[in-house]
């Protein structure tokens, strides 16, 4: 796991740009703290940090050059099956160059690109990105694995290329900080921004699956290697008890290609379904896995470690809980403010951050559940849709009292104002499209009430017509009755934009790998190959993940509410910060000379924070201030 940066220079005009190698890559140590190089041409510069993971010796170091000096490649992420590709495909390769010089995949990939090009991605078991170059023709491959669990981001003009793992890497490339004001919009509708993409105008991130080809002149191909697709007739033959041993099989094999490393791994262990199958098939490869949990000292309603000691003590891990105060979360919040380098208000990035702050002190590598609830449907509002999709007296009945859940207080702040909101958001999404309806639950503000935050002279600078038609590609599975459809997108949308990005980027604020099993392509493909009723029906979500693996796993982790990283956001904001809010970030005089919100907007969300009916003023609140502070530090 590493950072990787690099600038291709297409004329004398930008050449001297190279030069900014060293600043860019060194923007990217939290991701590779171990080592880090550059490589420097007239026109071309790449630059590495390293995480060492997999031969952890100099012979590994990158960039990384074949035995002729003509290639190059830096290269980010994982590949499980190198051994198995090295002894099917680069037999003759490694007599011809006298056999390989380390241990790691990064020179297989090399030598794979060389001998084979882009046909060898399709072949790749991991996740990815890369750069790699041939320096007698110029030619550059760029790629970014299936799902997108490393980032890419890029700047092109008809003058350059720049690339980086991060925006504060790629904005060393001298790349213009102008904000993307239509970004902005859909952001403070989703507290995340959907791929591909980003705050800053004309960067963009690599799509998942993708690879580009360029050479002296510019972009010469973008092109997909891999696209996710519904396939229910692949695996619609199979019985649902052949499914469950299948879906065994494959999950077994994807748990242990990950249990490769040359340095200590664990695994993350929150006390759900998800991560309890992994270190449940993670434990037949390691004795005594080290796993890891967090605690909640001041809210028991939502702290699950005692389910995540039942998975510990059941395969006899060597189990670590932290055991957190509010004071404790509190204490992290500017480490992770400080390190988000493009606005991300998913407020669960906090316990991801502590969690891997902790995990960094005893391992290097965790495995986790990460993908499960997109591709297998475990979300409430999985539930939800499934309901909205049959003719039921429930589903009347709620929407019949749409007027009183509007009039109700709605707040997530306890159990029955939480209700009341999930009903009147029930009801409201009852007379919307199946499309429309997703990306309104999908959401925490509407376009209106977006629109309602942001200044009239960035309202005027927001392309609408734009923005819907971006919409309408994210929604574009969604066609037909097949639930297969929302869980496909959802790992266009949030899988990609909101989980992976709060992952990989909480991780690598603390310089630790994180594996997802479930999201190995053999077992996505699997799961999109199966009729939706394996997954869910009208008693539950994740089906036959939760069928599959009964056996293994404790009997009190099932029939239990699905809790999730809960962050006491609202009472934060009314006391411990409510001066970081009402006397910095939103102070009234300086949202006024900044000039991006409308002072009013913003002075009446506050007043709703302190009201009996917040709603989620608390989680547009904290998108304001996670833009305000990236703003200050990046823009200002």
């Amino acid at each position: 796991m590493c950072g990787i940066t690099g600038f291709y220079s297409f004329n004398t005009a930008t050449a001297k740009t190279v030069a900014n190698v060293q600043q860019s890559n060194q923007k990217l140590t939290q991701r590779g703290p171990d080592s880090g190089d550059i490589f420097v041409s007239e026109n071309i510069a790449l630059g590495h940090r390293r995480l060492s993971i997999i031969d952890t010796s100099n012979h590994a170091a990158q960039p990384m050059k074949d035995k002729s000096q003509r290639y190059v490649i830096v290269f980010n992420g994982e590949i499980f099956n190198f051994k198995e590709l090295s002894t099917r495909y680069l037999k003759e390769y490694w007599q011809k160059n006298g056999g390989a010089q380390s241990g790691s995949d990064t020179e297989v990939l090399l030598g794979l690109l060389i001998e084979y090009g882009v046909k060898c991605l399709e072949w790749l078991h991991g996740f990815f990105a890369f750069s790699f170059l041939d320096t007698e023709t110029g030619k550059m491959i760029i790629a970014r694995d299936p799902f997108g669990k490393k980032p890419l981001l890029y700047h092109l003009t008809k003058d350059s290329f720049a690339f980086s793992s991060e925006m504060k890497s790629l904005l060393e490339w001298n790349v213009p900080r102008k904000l993307n004001y239509s970004v902005l919009h859909q952001y403070l509708q989703l507290n995340y921004i959907p791929q591909p993409q980003s705050m800053i105008d004309n960067v963009l991130k690599i799509k998942p699956g993708h690879f580009m080809i360029l050479g002296k002149n510019g972009l010469e191909n973008y092109q997909a290697f891999y696209t996710a697709k519904c396939k229910p007739e692949q695996y619609g033959n199979l019985t649902y008890e052949e499914a469950k041993k299948e879906l065994v099989t494959k999950m077994d094999a994807s748990v242990q290609e990950r249990m490769i490393s040359d340095v200590p791994l664990g695994a993350f262990l929150s006390g759900g379904i998800d991560s309890s199958v992994i270190v449940a098939m993670a434990s037949r490869y390691t004795p005594k896995l080290n796993t890891f949990s967090v605690g909640y000292k001041d809210n028991k309603f939502f702290d699950e470690t005692q389910y995540a000691q039942l998975v510990a003590k059941k395969y006899d891990t060597n189990h670590h809980v932290f055991s957190l105060s509010n004071d404790d979360f509190l204490e992290h919040l500017n480490g992770v403010l400080d390190y988000i380098d493009e606005p991300f208000a998913d407020s669960s990035a906090l316990p991801v951050y502590i969690l891997s702050h902790f995990t960094r002190k005893h391992v290097t590598v965790a495995l986790s559940g990460d993908g499960a609830d997109e591709v297998f449907s475990g979300y409430n509002k999985h539930a939800a849709e499934w309901k909205m999709r049959q003719n039921s007296l429930p589903k009347t009945l709620v929407k019949l009292g749409a007027p009183l859940w509007k009039a109700l207080p709605h707040s997530r702040n306890n159990k029955i104002t939480n209700l009341f909101r999930q009903l009147d958001r029930f009801a409201k999404g009852a007379n919307l499209s199946a499309k429309e309806r997703y990306w309104r639950w999908a959401s925490f503000n509407t376009v209106a009430g977006a629109s309602k935050l942001l200044h009239p002279n960035v309202l005027r600078q927001v392309d609408f017509p734009l923005m819907e038609t971006e919409k309408q590609i994210i929604l574009s599975a969604i066609k037909s009755d097949d639930f297969n459809e929302v869980l496909l997108t959802d790992v266009n949308l949030v899988l990609l934009s909101d989980m992976l990005v709060k992952v990989d980027m909480m991780s690598m604020a603390n310089s630790i790998e994180v594996r997802s099993p479930f999201l190995d392509k053999r077992v996505v493909d699997f799961a999109f190959g199966l009729p939706s009723e394996y997954k869910i029906d009208g008693t539950m979500k994740k089906k036959i993940v939760q069928d599959a693996f009964r056996e293994l796993l404790p009997a009190e982790l099932y029939n239990r509410p699905k809790h999730g990283f809960e962050i006491p956001l609202l009472d934060w904001f009314r006391k411990e910060l409510w001066g970081l809010i009402n006397d910095d970030l939103l102070e009234k005089n300086f949202v006024a000379q900044q000039g991006i919100f409308d002072v009013t907007a913003i002075e009446n969300l506050k007043l709703k924070l302190k009201s009996n009916n917040p709603e989620d003023s608390h989680a547009t609140v904290w998108a304001l201030i996670v833009f305000q502070y990236w703003w200050k530090k990046y823009i200002a």
